[in-house]
């Protein structure tokens, strides 16, 4: 069994974090509640300079090691593993964040599983040619029996998984997307999760 895992607000609360940074930040009020759009500069209404420093500050590795922990994902992955389940996660942070990522990973219990930064939107000038690091071409040959993901951005990088079941963990970004296909779950948590990954 394969399993594909997101680091950012399925792993940890990311958007909470940058909730609280507008706020302190720009005196801009969304409530992590109130976050309609993946997309956070549309989100928070931040212009190009500001939401350009919000994702600098985001990414600082002391910023990125204070993220939390999303309860119950730990637990989830780590049983899944002593069951002899192969778990990757994936994710779209910068390839220059990949030791402070793994940090964290390890810092929680999380060491036995895998860590690549895939470029899915073009955004990363991503270091070539290292074991970690992913172009959508070498992401393709790789195969999943299931996904969790919160991000409706993110849907069709699984088009080409036939038998791939995706199970979208329930954030205020996705709870208006349709999802049209029935190989797609809604899950409030990762009991809900756990509960789905035979």
């Amino acid at each position: 069994m394969n399993i594909y895992v997101d680091f950012d607000d399925c792993l940890c609360e990311t958007a909470r974090y940058f909730s609280k940074f507008v706020l302190e930040q720009y005196k801009i009020n969304v409530p992590y509640e109130k976050i309609k759009f993946f997309d956070l500069k549309k989100s928070f209404s931040l212009s190009d300079e500001q939401y350009e420093v919000m994702m600098k500050e985001g990414h600082k590795p002391e910023v990125l090691l204070s993220y939390t922990e999303t309860s119950g994902s730990v637990e989830t992955i780590n049983s899944w593993i002593d069951k002899g389940y192969k778990v990757s996660v994936i994710t779209e942070r910068p390839s220059s964040c990949y030791d402070v990522s793994k940090e964290w990973l390890i810092q929680h219990g999380l060491s036995r599983v895998d860590l690549f930064c895939l470029n899915k939107y073009g955004r990363d000038n991503h270091f070539k040619n290292n074991k970690f690091t992913l172009e959508l071409d070498d992401y393709y040959k790789m195969n999943f029996d299931y996904a969790v993901e919160d991000s409706p951005a993110a849907f069709k990088f699984f088009d080409h998984l036939k038998d791939i079941k995706i199970l979208v963990f329930e954030r205020p970004w996705n709870k208006e997307c349709v999802l049209e296909k029935n190989n797609y779950r809604r899950c409030k948590d990762w009991k809900m999760i756990r509960d789905f990954v035979i």
